[in-house]
């Protein structure tokens, strides 16, 4: 990896070139996300930072020529000509530092309305406004008949290990304690996952920093438009909502070599989220909490190869399904539907019995070039000496707490113990059956 300076800031987000010579596809794939046009502003402003840097360009060389001049004046004694010379360039100056804060105010300008437009949703994604659109690709697993009503997650026995009530009296609304059985299943669950991708799927693990610079979650598209959805500290720092954040941003700023894609990586981290946009909605039990661990598979390639990567990687989390024998479906979000920096995303949803309904227990999203640009992530194709922007993938292999949540529901009996499946026995220390007090 080499480290190379940042880029300008009109490469930093959507390609304003591209923007230049189709703004009406720029602006229709706005429109299937749901939002107003924006080519107009931002060629506005691109046009007129294009001046700022001709102006600049012009008043520099002008001063260049000019001092030129009077050194050719003073070499043959005209003193009242190099003066006249003299007050020229005292003028261009004056034009050059006002092009260049010229050029720093539409940079800015161009920063902030670039930096808070999504990315555009690929050809093959439906269109929709909301969830009600999305597209089942395919369901897996059988959901088992229940001779009783099967409980949802929070009223287990509360001996079984899930305690909402202290945590309730220690931190506030969504956190919970887990405790003996549950806190071991939890753990189990972690470790079942991250063992499936390091050992079959070859991610590289990684324990990333959990606080993260303004930078990096600009990068990742966290930033400025979710900034209310995340917990800053004192310091400045922010609390990473999703390992993608760290993860991610390992490429940043880089040039990397083609031989070195893909970059595979996952992490098993808390990740620490206010649900500022969630009020009112699960308030009860794990599926909506300020923290919560989840195993992250980020993939960092060429854009030739990011759609088979991201089948890949859709694959990697379903086979965590599968091996825990949980039904799921596999979903194509619609452009309405999808987060802000993806362009293409398939969500697993898992069936709770509790609940009787599928819930999203992980989504696997192809970004494009989107947070490449925010970010500066290039690589050198093998034989060229340009660079080009990578794609970056993100992907839940799985959202832990769901996952418990799902064993839960699924492996409960009618007494509130709960059956180990299989896969975890040999992370449970051969325990087969969770029981309240054991």
């Amino acid at each position: 990896m080499i480290a190379t300076p940042c880029a300008a800031i009109a490469a930093a987000m959507h390609d304003i070139r591209a923007i230049r010579d189709d703004p009406e596809g720029f602006d229709a794939g706005l429109a299937r996300r749901g939002l107003g046009k924006a080519a107009g502003a931002l060629l506005n402003v691109d046009a007129r930072r294009r001046v700022a840097i001709i102006t600049s360009e012009q008043a520099q060389a002008a001063v260049k020529s000019l001092s030129e001049q009077i050194g050719r004046a003073m070499q043959h004694g005209h003193a009242d000509i190099a003066q006249d010379l003299r007050a020229k360039v005292a003028t261009q100056k004056v034009t050059l530092s006002e092009g260049a804060t010229s050029l720093s105010e539409c940079e800015d300008e161009l920063r902030e309305i670039n930096g808070s437009l999504p990315n555009l949703p690929a050809p093959d994604v439906p269109d929709g406004p909301d969830e009600s659109a999305n597209v089942l690709v395919h369901e897996r697993g059988a959901k088992r008949n229940f001779a009783f009503q099967p409980r949802e997650h929070p009223d287990f026995p509360p001996a079984l290990g899930l305690d909402f009530e202290t945590a309730q009296e220690v931190s506030g609304a969504r956190f919970a304690y887990l405790r003996g059985p549950v806190a071991r299943l939890s753990r189990a669950l972690g470790q079942f996952m991250l063992d499936v991708q390091t050992r079959e799927f070859g991610y590289q693990e990684v324990a990333p920093p959990l606080l993260v610079r303004d930078e990096a979650m600009f990068g990742t598209g966290q930033l400025p438009k979710f900034a209310e959805d995340s917990f800053k500290t004192t310091d400045g720092r922010w609390l990473i909502p999703t390992s993608e954040v760290s993860l991610t941003n390992i490429a940043r700023e880089k040039i990397l070599t083609e031989t070195e894609l893909p970059l595979r990586f996952t992490a098993l981290t808390p990740c620490f989220r206010s649900e500022a946009g969630a009020a009112g909605r699960d308030t009860r039990g794990l599926i909506r909490q300020h923290q919560f661990d989840k195993v992250e598979l980020v993939s960092i390639t060429t854009p030739e190869a990011s759609e088979d990567e991201h089948e890949r990687m859709t694959r990697a989390a379903e086979t965590i399904l599968d091996r825990l024998e949980l039904p799921f479906r596999r979903v194509l979000l619609c452009a309405g539907d999808m987060g802000f920096s993806a362009k293409k995303t398939y969500d697993l949803e898992v069936w709770l019995p509790g609940q009787a309904r599928y819930r999203e227990i992980s989504s696997c999203s192809n970004c494009g070039d989107f947070q490449a640009r925010r970010m500066n992530a290039r690589y050198r194709p093998a034989g060229e000496k340009g660079t080009r922007f990578v794609h970056t993938l993100n992907g839940s292999a799985l959202a832990v707490g769901r996952a418990l949540v799902a064993v839960l529901e699924n492996y409960q009996d009618e007494g509130g113990a709960v059956a180990v499946p299989e896969v975890l026995t040999p992370y449970m220390g051969g325990l087969t059956l969770l029981e309240p007090n054991s």
